[in-house]
């Protein structure tokens, strides 16, 4: 085998994801994805760090357009506006990723362990905005919960455009997802007597 091989990242994603369709995420070893893709395990974990991360890899980049959406946002934007039409930003670059994306949302939910990761995922992208919104001039708390909110927001309206294909509105389906968030904190129980 050559020690460079074009587009490795790509090719490992790929076989990675053929072999999850095929055995299911959890009978599915770092070397047979490798071997699949026609390189080495050494090349697949100069890479990612384990095989989970092959189904996570953009999401350090999807963060930092995030960031980049949010310090750009006009000022006189809310917070969880700004928040919103940052991640609306970034998540229409995943348009092009439709069948991915599909499949992917499909094996994340298969399982638990990758379900923890995602969960670890969106905490950083949580973090991520939350301090962007500081360097905005937004308190802490506020910060935080807005961050939380939108992220919120954002797994629901990227869940339900995986569901309806890449045709669907994106920015409609964040609108969506915000007026239902909006419902249910509206719907709020008031304080309780004893309280």
């Amino acid at each position: 085998m050559a020690r460079w091989e074009p587009d490795a990242q790509r090719r490992l994603q790929q076989a990675a994801m053929d072999l999850f369709a095929e055995r299911g995420y959890a009978e599915v070893t770092v070397a047979e994805i490798a071997e699949r893709a026609g390189l080495t395990k050494r090349t697949f974990f100069n890479h990612f760090t384990d095989k989970r991360e092959v189904l996570f890899a953009g999401a350090k980049d999807f963060e930092d357009s995030v960031a980049k959406h949010l310090a750009e946002a006009d000022d006189d934007l809310e917070p969880i506006e700004a928040a919103l039409l940052a991640l609306t930003e970034a998540g229409l670059a995943l348009a092009q990723y439709g069948d991915y994306a599909r499949a992917r949302q499909e094996l994340i939910a298969s399982s638990t362990e990758l379900r923890e990761r995602n969960l670890i995922k969106m905490a950083s992208l949580a973090v991520s905005i939350a301090e962007a919104l500081v360097r905005r001039g937004v308190p802490p708390g506020r910060a935080s919960l807005t961050a939380q909110a939108a992220v919120a927001v954002f797994t629901d309206a990227y869940a339900a455009w995986t569901e309806r294909g890449a045709t669907a509105d994106f920015w409609n389906l964040m609108q969506q997802s915000l007026a239902d968030l909006r419902r249910a904190v509206d719907a709020a129980p008031s304080r309780p007597s004893g309280a």
